[in-house]
């Protein structure tokens, strides 16, 4: 038994030291990424506010990188080159977000405040959407995301008077554009007060869904569910008004959020059933808890969840353009690098490729970045930052601190 119980305690120090070792070589990933491709220049720049790439199909790799852009414009470039491909221009409103389909990598979808989602073709040459998805007349479209299966589209609107709404439509067919135009399949009305600032679909369940306002409120829903009341998983407050949100954890029964004011909250939806407290962590200022040397942390964009590692990481930045990567665990957040002499101006979006452990980066200063670990990259000048006023302005309002979580 002696020999038997040191054996098993011997399996389990190798496992942590593996465990250890594999997290320690995936920070060295992170903290070794360097330019490999700047996007080519455009005549108009303006800044990049949402990037996503296409979903490859088996074996391959992503083509094309959609950027949603403060000149009211979708940009497609070349996924490897950063070439740029073509732009649609025709939206009469402010952009909020894009986003590809995961069973057609030519297909490519905008949300717009002037009530629509439209969907895009790259193949064709021509600056009409093959399908546009309407919102209700009153609706102001600032987020949205389409499920995994590529079946629903959900919406989130401004808030007009006293009603803010999460909008669904049937997207079956995008493939064949089956029709032209969609009429919205219902709302949810009732589980936010104000703006519904992001929509995150779970990665592979296509009916989880988890939405996040401006008041405070993170909400997990399962769509399958008759109604909304019956849908609503759980509820977490935030206490501040949110700014991102994202799925993390084995099987992603985890989720998180980033706040306007730079705040980071994290939940374990899975003890929801249990007596164990569902907060992994909260940070009221990550800007507090973060003190790179030699620099500072000014803002947050967002998080990424690393498969590999099981480890979710947070991304943030400078207004000089530095991106300062976190780790996140239950004890705190804790710095694995930073991204230098990359962009001149705060940094507004990304996306990360798990495939090439590759990060696509957006910034004010209208520069599209591909980073890739130990990337060489051929000198080129520093784009000087962008002296012009976004178009896009973040909405942020005080929180309704007296609202209180209808489930935990």
């Amino acid at each position: 038994m002696v020999c038997g119980g040191f054996f098993l305690r011997f399996l389990t120090t190798l496992g942590t030291a593996f465990e250890m070792t594999a997290l320690e070589k995936i920070e060295e990933q992170l903290a070794s990424l360097s330019i490999a491709k700047r996007s080519t220049l455009v005549e108009e720049p303006a800044y990049l506010l949402d990037i996503d790439v296409s979903k490859p199909a088996q074996s391959e790799s992503s083509r094309f990188v959609a950027v949603s852009c403060s000149n009211k414009s979708i940009r497609v470039y070349n996924r490897e080159t950063l070439s740029f491909l073509r732009e649609y221009s025709n939206h009469p409103g402010i952009l909020n977000g894009v986003r590809f389909a995961h069973t057609c990598d030519s297909t490519v979808f905008s949300a717009c405040s002037d009530g629509t989602v439209k969907c895009w073709d790259i193949r064709l040459s021509t600056q009409k959407a093959v399908q546009v998805f309407h919102g209700y007349p009153s609706n102001v479209l600032i987020s949205f995301d389409i499920n995994c299966s590529d079946t629903i589209l959900c919406a989130g609107t401004e808030k007009v008077e006293k009603d803010t709404f999460l909008v669904f439509w049937d997207a079956r067919g995008i493939a064949d554009c089956a029709s032209t135009s969609k009429e919205p399949l219902g709302v949810y009305s009732e589980s936010h007060n104000d703006d519904i600032t992001k929509i995150c679909f779970h990665p592979i369940k296509p009916n989880l869904v988890v939405s996040g306002s401006t008041d405070g409120l993170v909400n997990v829903f399962d769509i399958n569910k008759d109604n909304e009341d019956d849908a609503l998983i759980s509820t977490c407050n935030s206490d501040s008004s949110v700014s991102f949100i994202g799925w993390s954890g084995k099987d992603y029964k985890q989720v998180y959020c980033v706040t306007h004011d730079e705040g980071f909250c994290w939940w374990d939806i899975a003890q929801l059933d249990t007596e164990d407290p569902i907060t992994l962590l909260h940070v009221v200022d990550v800007r507090e808890a973060i003190r790179p040397e030699n620099d500072s942390l000014h803002y947050l964009v967002g998080g990424l969840y690393h498969e590999k590692a099981d480890k979710l990481f947070l991304i943030g930045g400078t207004s000089r353009g530095n991106i300062h990567l976190m780790r996140c665990s239950a004890d705190g957040l804790s710095l694995v690098g930073t991204l230098c002499r990359g962009h001149s101006a705060p940094v507004r979006s990304f996306c990360w490729n798990l495939t090439d452990e590759s990060l696509l980066t957006g910034g004010e200063d209208a520069q599209l970045l591909l980073w890739k670990p130990g990337a060489a990259e051929r000198a080129l000048p520093k784009k000087a930052s962008m002296k012009i006023a976004s178009s896009v302005q973040k909405r942020v309002r005080v929180h309704k601190s007296s609202l209180k979580s209808r489930k935990r």
